[in-house]
C-alpha cells in the first residue's frame, strides 16, 4: 500500500478515535452489550477478540460461525427497535448508511451509545477498525490487525503491478443487473486486485440495462450475487446475446459466492487476494 494511503489511514483513524472519546463511549470490558447490525461490524469486534461482548445481530451476520447462537433483531435495513432494546445493549454498532438517523436518534435518546462509520473505501475501514477498538479498548488488536492488512495488500500491489488489467464487471445482482460502480468500496477491491472496473460512470452501485453490459464488453465478469438471490443459471445463460460480450466468449465469466469480496471488514485483504486469483489466471497468489 502507497504510503499516502497509510498516512490517510493513520488520520482518519485519529479522527475516529477522537470521535469516541467526545462522545462519551460505553464503558468496555465487564458489562458491555454490544448488538452488532452489519455482518462488517460483527466480524470486526470478533476479530478484535470481543465477540464474547456480543448479545445481537442483525440475520445476515453469519461470520464467524459461533454469531449464530445470537438472536437476530432483523435485518441491516429494517431492523426492530424493540428487539434490540430487549436485549439491553450499552453498544450498538454497524456501517453508515443501510438503517437513517432515524434509529441511531432513538438508541442515543435512551443513552445507548452507537457507533456507525462510513465504509466505503479501505481508508474507511481501516479506520473503522480503529474507532470501533476504541470502544472495546483493544488498541493493540487493531494495531495488529490494520497493520497485517496494510502489509498484506501492500505485497498483493507489488505482485499486480506489473500485470495486465482485465476490464472487469463485478455484478452483486442479476434482475436487474446490478453492478459495483465508481468510487465504491469493490471498485477499490477492483483496482487493488489488478483489474480495471469496465464501469467508469455512475453512481456507486448502479443498475444496468443489458445493451449498457453490451456496450462496456468486459474481458471479465465476475458474478458475485447472493446466493438467495441468484438464479440456478448463470446469469450470461439467461438471455440472447450475451454471446456477443467478449468476457462470455473466451469463458471468462466467474460465479463467485464468498462474502469476503462483499463485506467491508477484517477480511478484505482475503477479498482482494480471491479477485485477483480469478482476474490473474496462472499466476500464484497467496
Amino acid at each position: 500500500m502507497s504510503p499516502t494511503l497509510s498516512r490517510r489511514a493513520c488520520l482518519l483513524a485519529a479522527a475516529f478515535a477522537l470521535s469516541c472519546r467526545s462522545s462519551n463511549p460505553s464503558r468496555p470490558g465487564d458489562g458491555q452489550r454490544i448488538v452488532s447490525l452489519t455482518p462488517n461490524t460483527t466480524e470486526t469486534v470478533y476479530a478484535l477478540g470481543a465477540g464474547n461482548r456480543m448479545v445481537g445481530r442483525s440475520r445476515y451476520c453469519d461470520y464467524p460461525a459461533e454469531v449464530h447462537q445470537l438472536p437476530s433483531v432483523g435485518g441491516y435495513v429494517d431492523p426492530s427497535l424493540e428487539a434490540i432494546l430487549a436485549l439491553q445493549p450499552t453498544l450498538v454498532i454497524g456501517a453508515r448508511g443501510p438503517i437513517g438517523r432515524s434509529l441511531v436518534d432513538k438508541l442515543e435518546a435512551r443513552e445507548i451509545q452507537c457507533f456507525f462509520p462510513p465504509t466505503e473505501s479501505v481508508e474507511q475501514i481501516l479506520a473503522m477498525i480503529s474507532g470501533l477498538a476504541e470502544h472495546l479498548d483493544t488498541p493493540q488488536a487493531a494495531i495488529h490487525l490494520t497493520t497485517s492488512i496494510r502489509e498484506r495488500l501492500h505485497h498483493l500491489q507489488l505482485q499486480v503491478q506489473p500485470l495486465s488489467s482485465p476490464r472487469t464487471l463485478l455484478v452483486f445482482g442479476q434482475s436487474p443487473i446490478s453492478v459495483a460502480g465508481p468510487g465504491s468500496f469493490p471498485d477499490e477491491m477492483l483496482r487493488l486486485a489488478g483489474c480495471k472496473n469496465a464501469v467508469e460512470r455512475g453512481s456507486h452501485y448502479p443498475t444496468l440495462g443489458f445493451e449498457t453490459v453490451i456496450g462496456l464488453d468486459p474481458d471479465l465478469i465476475i458474478d458475485a450475487t447472493m446466493a438467495a438471490e441468484r438464479s440456478t443459471t448463470p446469469i450470461h445463460a439467461q438471455k440472447a446475446g450475451w454471446s456477443s460480450v467478449r468476457a462470455v466468449r473466451e469463458g471468462n465469466v466467474v460465479r463467485l459466492g464468498d462474502d469476503r469480496i462483499l463485506r467491508p471488514g477484517p477480511r478484505l485483504a482475503d477479498g482482494v487476494a480471491l479477485l485477483a486469483r480469478h482476474a490473474h489466471k496462472g499466476v500464484s497468489i497467496p
